[in-house]
């Protein structure tokens, strides 16, 4: 793993009326990231047409979906740039897939695409937050598997996957060393919870990262939707109101390069030697390791393929 290692926060906000500019606004992001010196860049959960837009008008989303991603692979090509382009929806099945039907089951994915084009890794959200049920279905039977990139072995989850320890702990079983987490994190998911702390979401994401860092010697990138650049007050024009909050997480040092509620992207480093040096701490990957581990998920080493 080359060290250290740069990557672009992407803090977008997604117009749900305009999806070809919000592609365009992301690909001048990732460019600038590119010129920049940024090895992977990272865009929100739903970037393309927002959550509610997609979820409401599925057979749309599926069919531009497909379109950028193909996109998104060309251009990590020739920005020699790993992206991790958000989460798109697509049909559950491999034949629904290949058919191109999209009046059957959706599912969440988010993908890795390497520096050559090519796709490295690919999630299906697992923990759907309510709002998605009725449209979107869960994988329940594939574990969370981890898979070899330049840098080292990364992991993906999705938004409302961060609530469970046991994704993060399966991902570092299979010798993850970073955990990519594109997400649409907004204040009003607090529900009746603000009656008790307005902002209880914030909370939850400023300590939930930094916490699953700790807990797991690996660095966490969250990266969230966001209201419009320049807004002071974290809402869009249809009254949402954003949490914001990306940033990489890493242990020993914390939250890293936390953004506010508004469009904006930032570039972070990564220092594994930061992560060597807590697992020499903490020991949590040499304890999953030992027989006399006492819980299901247990860490066995990886040799890398592709670093």
């Amino acid at each position: 793993m080359s060290d250290p290692l740069k990557v672009a926060l992407i803090q977008l906000y997604t117009d749900p009326t305009d999806v070809s500019g919000n592609f365009t606004r992301a690909v001048d992001y990732i460019r600038k990231a590119a010129r920049d010196g940024a090895n992977i860049a990272v865009l929100p959960e739903y970037h393309l047409a927002g959550a509610q837009n997609q979820l409401e008008n599925p057979q749309q989303a599926v069919k531009y979906s497909a379109e950028y991603l193909k996109e998104y692979q060309l251009l990590a090509k020739e920005l020699q740039i790993a992206i991790v382009p958000g989460t798109i929806l697509e049909p559950l099945t491999t034949k629904a897939h290949a058919a191109g039907d999209t009046n059957g089951p959706l599912a969440n994915v988010a993908y890795f695409i390497g520096p050559d084009g090519r796709l490295l890794g690919r999630y299906q959200k697992k923990n759907l937050w309510h709002p998605e049920r009725p449209y979107v279905t869960a994988d329940i039977e594939t574990p969370h598997k981890a898979f070899d990139t330049p840098w080292g072995r990364i992991g993906l989850l999705i938004c409302w996957d961060m609530a469970f320890p046991e994704a993060f702990r399966a991902l570092i079983a299979d010798g993850a060393r970073i955990v990519i987490c594109p997400s649409c994190w907004l204040v009003e998911d607090g529900g009746e919870g603000r009656e008790f702390n307005p902002s209880c979401e914030s909370l939850f994401l400023e300590n939930v990262c930094v916490a699953r860092a700790f807990e797991n010697t690996c660095a966490i990138v969250f990266v969230n939707a966001a209201a419009p650049l320049g807004s002071t007050d974290g809402k869009d024009p249809q009254g949402y109101e954003y949490a914001g909050l990306s940033q990489v997480a890493i242990p020993l040092q914390g939250s890293r390069g936390r953004l506010g509620t508004s469009e904006e992207m930032r570039l972070v480093e990564i220092n594994t030697k930061a992560l060597d040096v807590a697992e020499k701490v903490y020991k949590v990957r040499e304890d999953m390791a030992k027989v006399e581990w006492h819980y299901p998920i247990s860490y066995q080493p990886k040799k890398p393929t592709l670093a």
